[in-house]
């Protein structure tokens, strides 16, 4: 691989990770393709065979099982709705957007800093796997929100989203661009709050697709979906990975994958997104950014699909989190050099 562009910031490690965005990483080896440095601390040596092989792996537990519970009820809280009287899971509402009447649809959440929220993201299980995977200790956590799910019926039908033949789908898309040369590099994250049911939809992959992603795209036209992965589902099955409450699953941006519909009579499916990215402690603006967010609660700025609550923002509801000394350096407060960086 070429060296980086200079607007990419290399991250605090001494693997050569690069990214402008703290987002997608360009890297010299593939995470598919990376021999540990660092003893495993949380996967076994099948897990991560098995993360390489097929693009994602579950952590049991990564949570309590009481963390995920008070988490789901934070969760129903948060937006006022009451969990055993349906009706109010689908309240009329004036959106903002259609980008918010899709994220209505989709059951995202849009809280970032409860205590709760960072007692996740700071919990040492969770952070411990995602070394595992990056082959790096110094990571950032992402910011990122809660997703409830009911049955999508009503105001919450997909229906509501006009199809597109390109692009993003929600049932089955990368999340990076797979038609260029040198393919970025990009971790997600999801801990379920509930357990997992068939008809509940949710989070499913292509792992086999990831598995023989080179050898398919071989045969592809030249002007193939960058995006949305155009499959024959009989060779390429999509799996829905069975998650409890507490469980953590992270998966690879390279793997194809999507959220199912919830077609359930009255369940819904919770979970908490949540990622982490080797530090970019020299990116400054992007440091500051993440502090003052979580300071003041305001929404974080790394994703254009984030948007704050429309009714009452969580800035109105709570204070700062609390964060331990682990949560202060996967924000960027605290140096992983152990020296607090200059604001």
């Amino acid at each position: 691989m070429s060296t980086p562009d200079p607007y990419l910031y290399r991250a605090a490690s001494d693997r050569p990770y690069f990214s402008a965005d703290g987002e997608t990483y360009l890297a010299q080896t593939p995470l598919r393709d990376v021999r540990k440095l660092r003893p495993l601390r949380v996967l076994s040596e099948e897990d991560f065979a098995f993360w390489q092989t097929y693009g994602y792996v579950v952590v049991k537990e990564a949570i309590s099982p009481a963390a995920a519970k008070s988490l789901l009820e934070f969760t129903w809280d948060f937006q006022g709705l009451d969990p055993d009287r349906p009706e109010t899971w689908y309240a009329p509402r004036e959106f903002r957007s259609d980008l918010d009447r899709d994220l209505h649809v989709y059951g995202f959440v849009e809280a970032y800093h409860h205590q709760l929220i960072w007692d996740s993201r700071q919990t040492r299980r969770v952070y411990d796997a995602f070394a595992d995977v990056w082959d790096c200790e110094e990571l950032w956590v992402t910011l990122d929100r809660l997703n409830l799910n009911p049955p999508n019926v009503k105001n919450r039908s997909r229906s509501l989203i006009e199809p597109t033949e390109r692009g993003f789908d929600i049932d089955l898309h990368w999340d990076v661009d797979t038609t260029l040369g040198v393919l970025p590099q990009r971790v997600q994250g999801i801990i379920a709050l509930n357990d997992t049911q068939p008809d509940l939809g949710g989070f499913q992959c292509s792992p086999e697709l990831f598995r023989r992603f080179e050898e398919w795209k071989i045969a592809q036209p030249a002007d193939r979906d960058p995006i949305r992965p155009a499959i024959d589902r009989s060779e390429f099955p999509v799996v829905r990975p069975e998650l409890q409450a507490g469980d953590l699953l992270i998966f690879n941006g390279l793997l194809a994958h999507g959220v199912a519909p919830n077609t359930s009579a009255g369940g819904v499916r919770v979970v908490q997104y949540l990622s982490m990215m080797p530090a970019l402690e020299e990116h400054e603006d992007l440091r500051c950014s993440r502090i003052d967010s979580w300071a003041t609660l305001s929404t974080p700025d790394w994703n254009g699909t984030l948007l704050g609550d429309r009714t009452r923002h969580e800035s109105l509801r709570y204070g700062p989190a609390t964060l331990n000394n682990l949560g202060k350096k996967l924000l960027g407060l605290e140096s992983w050099s152990g020296q607090e960086p200059a604001r």
